[in-house]
């Protein structure tokens, strides 16, 4: 190709600007969408690529065989770390675990700002493990010293507004730290994020923490990690870690009724599981030490590149379809030039410079839109993908833009390259072949189902979460706020005793109370064997509230009471409040049996602990609908950190007094409240974000398809002039040439239906599937994508029945 053939092709688009106008939009946004899901794909698939060596670092994992239904959770007991240093096979070994419950992390005071920071800390060697580099400082040197922190790069420009910070003095929750190093910015996808980096001899640390993380006597959990030695067998290390669980003094003092119902099960399943897949990792859960992080199915993540590839391809289509047409309308300037000369190959690559500038500029315009709705896009999947926009990506972006170029110039030119000067320039020109219009009849069907496909499955999981955000949670969330307590509010201290005598004196305030967690969240997940004298034994899960839990919640018991802040003391050991599927797993006949009944589950060393049931509890939604309900039971504590506030008046004037009365007890925290609705919402976040996405690739299908249709409807009302006008020469009235134009668009419609609705309804099917209660959906979804899709389609074509119906047969016949 030469410069003088781009020339002409120029001046061919701009000679047509509504042609070129349609192709370059279609084109353009077709591509931005589609780069923003590659590229959010890419970012998914490269979690953690760059620590080094990573195919060789595995998460090690267990599974506690108390519960059969027990989830797997990302941390071991501490003690394991020196023996995997031991272990054949193994290079390197460290733990880590976050230097506040649930990543809550530390509050830092600069100048009386408050900032929070995500902390882990770390073991030697964490550092080398993970390949944190050092831009500032020294960070050995900073890890060891007590009195030190390391920041990453992106927490020293947040607070001090430089990375230049060695050396300076911070305010950590009463306690003064100096910084010894900044590390290198770290990527964003990353499963072990962190702000601030803690050695195990830190002073901001407890005394007892400190000691398990260098000891780990006491058989905490906590992250580890291992490096093994290329090629050695990991069903061998796995072994060996499997071995020192077992052999472990602290899991031998099993009371005898939990080894008898262990059976020749291990008290602990271990598994080790790559830190390249971590993202991935579906059946990891959370609980009271790390929550679980950036999580993402593999499924879904390869759906959207699916997803993107087929945009891309409906979006090429059009364009080919456009193009075929505007060639068969060329037909005889393709004629002339051939009899004035021009050879197969100028002509080739003539239209192939046309499609080339077409493609380039398209490809322009879709990295500006892909630019320009990055923001959105980061928020609506909720990662931050602000580098995927790299000079690689906008490589990459360019080659597929001329590959496009390429791919969609050859059916033109194959119809150019058959134009028969003769026919063309004797007035026959404008026919096309049969397998020639099959091909693009094939195209708009394709891109009408796939429309009519997103368009039933975007309505079917925005339905599905629409009705799991609305079911009844238990309790009415709307008065409702949550506020998270720092860290050293556990067990009552003298701040939070204060925050809640005021808090009960002030009249925006209806009530409060305590909690190990918030309604709908799983940051505080822990088991209990709770057992009948007489026998039945339930694997219970449960959760630690004050006295006026149930008041405060307007919570009624199903059976005998519930705590009650006027009759039960906090702290008492003795009552107990279960559901009914806690009562009949225990083997009681009616949940009110249990009522008055004495459990039993072992307690430190194994002594026996006694509870008495005194009320039977409705069910609350502590899960989501995706989880069956469970086995729940309820005891009193005051070791708990999430404060529950009903407001007296309008949920605001409650906001505005706790904003009011915090800092005078908690002047170095950050207020953390959160809408009670929007604590349970937060489990169908994901849903949400997908249904969103999937209704702007609908929109764009539909788009397309929209193009598509009128393109060939275009082509059938041109093509079919002369059968129209005879026709009507024949007493065809109006209304039938429009009826035959619908027709045919109606009809590939329906067959677009027969195509993409079935695939539809089983990607709804598994889609549902993953809830144990949902929406009655059943197939209005599909019905109402499919009268959307036939008006888009109608109203597309409808322009082109109009012209049909009032065709005149003179100019029609005019050859």
């Amino acid at each position: 190709m030469r410069l003088k053939d781009f020339r002409i092709g120029w001046r061919t688009l701009v000679q047509e600007p509504a042609y070129s106008l349609v192709v370059i939009l279609g084109l353009g946004v077709g591509l931005a969408a589609s780069l923003l899901l590659f590229g959010f794909v890419q970012y998914s698939w490269q979690y953690n690529a760059t620590v080094p060596d990573v195919g060789n670092v595995y998460v090690v994992k267990h599974r506690a065989n108390m519960d059969p239904r027990a989830p797997w959770y990302d941390q071991v007991p501490l003690f394991l770390r020196p023996a995997a240093q031991k272990t054949q096979g193994v290079a390197a070994a460290v733990a880590y675990l976050p230097s506040r419950p649930n990543e809550t992390g530390f509050t830092v005071s600069i100048d009386g700002k408050l900032s929070q920071l995500v902390s882990l800390t770390a073991t030697p060697g964490f550092a080398e493990m993970l390949g944190l580099q050092a831009i500032r400082g020294n960070l050995n040197a900073a890890l060891e010293n007590p009195d030190t922190i390391v920041l990453s790069e992106e927490a020293a420009v947040r607070l001090f507004a430089r990375p230049d910070v060695v050396g300076r003095s911070v305010q950590i929750e009463g306690k003064v730290a100096r910084v010894g190093a900044v590390v290198r910015r770290s990527e964003a996808n990353t499963t072990i994020p962190f702000e601030m980096l803690l050695g195990v001899n830190s002073v901001l640390m407890d005394k007892n923490v400190r000691d398990e993380m260098q000891t780990g006597e006491q058989g905490w959990p906590a992250k580890l990690l291992v490096r093994t030695h290329p090629g050695v067998s990991l069903t061998t290390i796995t072994g060996s870690l499997q071995q020192a669980l077992d052999s472990a003094p602290q899991l031998q003092k099993l009371p005898p009724d939990v080894k008898q119902r262990l059976g020749k099960r291990k008290v602990m399943d271990i598994a080790l599981s790559p830190l390249r897949d971590a993202y991935f990792d579906q059946e990891v859960e959370g609980n009271f030490i790390a929550g679980t992080g950036d999580r993402a199915n593999r499924a879904v993540v390869a759906g959207l590149g699916a997803i993107a590839v087929l945009i891309l391809a409906l979006a090429a289509m059009n364009y080919v379809n456009l193009a075929a047409v505007r060639v068969l309308r060329r037909q005889r300037e393709v004629a002339m030039r051939k009899v004035l000369g021009a050879s197969m190959r100028q002509i080739v690559l003539q239209l192939l410079a046309e499609s080339m500038l077409v493609s380039m500029v398209a490809t322009g315009l879709g990295l500006l839109l892909a630019w320009m709705a990055l923001p959105m896009f980061s928020d609506l999947v909720n990662r931050d993908l602000d580098g995927i926009l790299s000079t690689g990506n906008i490589a990459a972006a360019l080659a597929i833009g001329a590959l496009l170029g390429v791919v969609t110039a050859i059916w033109p030119a194959w119809i150019a390259v058959h134009v028969r000067p003769g026919e063309a320039l004797a007035g026959r020109a404008g026919t096309e072949s049969p397998r020639g219009m099959q091909l693009r009849r094939a195209m708009t069907v394709l891109q009408v189902s796939t429309a009519m496909g997103f368009a039933s499955i975007t309505l079917a999981v925005a339905w599905q979460t629409e009705f799991a955000m609305r079911v009844d949670p238990g309790f009415d969330a709307a008065p409702m706020l949550v506020i998270d307590l720092p860290f050293e509010a556990m067990n009552s201290g003298p701040a939070a005793r204060n925050l809640l005598t005021a808090l009960s004196a002030h009249p925006a305030i209806a009530g409060y109370a305590v909690s190990e967690d918030a309604i709908g969240r799983k940051n505080g997940i822990y088991h209990r064997e709770l057992k009948r004298p007489e026998g039945g034994v339930a694997s219970t899960e449960m959760k630690w509230v004050s006295p006026g839990f149930f008041e405060h919640y307007r919570i009624k018991p199903e059976a005998g009471r519930l705590f009650n802040s006027r009759i039960d003391k906090e702290d008492d050991p003795v009552p107990l409040v279960i559901n009914a599927i806690a009562a009949r797993e225990l083997g009681f006949a009616t949940p009110s049996a249990a009522v008055g009944h004495t459990l039993v589950y072992p307690g430190p060393e194994g002594k026996p602990v006694h509870k008495r049931v005194v009320g039977i509890a409705p069910e609350v939604r502590f899960h989501s609908l995706r989880e069956a309900p469970r086995a729940m039971g309820y005891e009193l504590s005051t070791a708990s950190t999430i404060l529950s506030v009903r407001a007296a008046g309008t949920v605001a004037d409650a906001e505005r007094a706790l904003r009011e009365i915090w800092p005078k007890y908690f002047p170095d925290a950050i207020l953390k409240m959160h809408h009670a609705g929007d604590v349970l919402a937060l489990n169908y976040a994901d849903d949400a974000r997908m249904a969103k996405l999937l209704a702007v690739a609908t929109c764009i299908a539909l788009a397309i398809a929209a193009f598509g249709t009128y393109v060939l409807s275009a082509h059938t009302v041109q093509r079919r002039a002369k059968e129209i006008v005879l026709r009507k020469l024949h007493g065809a009235r109006r209304r039938d040439i429009g009826k035959l134009v619908l027709r045919e668009i109606g009809a590939l419609t329906l067959v677009s239906a027969l195509i993409g609705l079935p695939l539809a309804a089983v990607a709804i099917e598994r889609y549902l599937a993953t809830y144990v209660e949902h929406a009655p959906i059943g197939y209005w979804t599909m019905l109402f994508a499919l009268a959307s899709t036939l008006a888009v389609a109608m109203i597309a074509v409808a322009r082109q029945a109009w012209i049909a119906m009032r065709m005149m047969p003179a100019e029609a016949l005019r050859v």
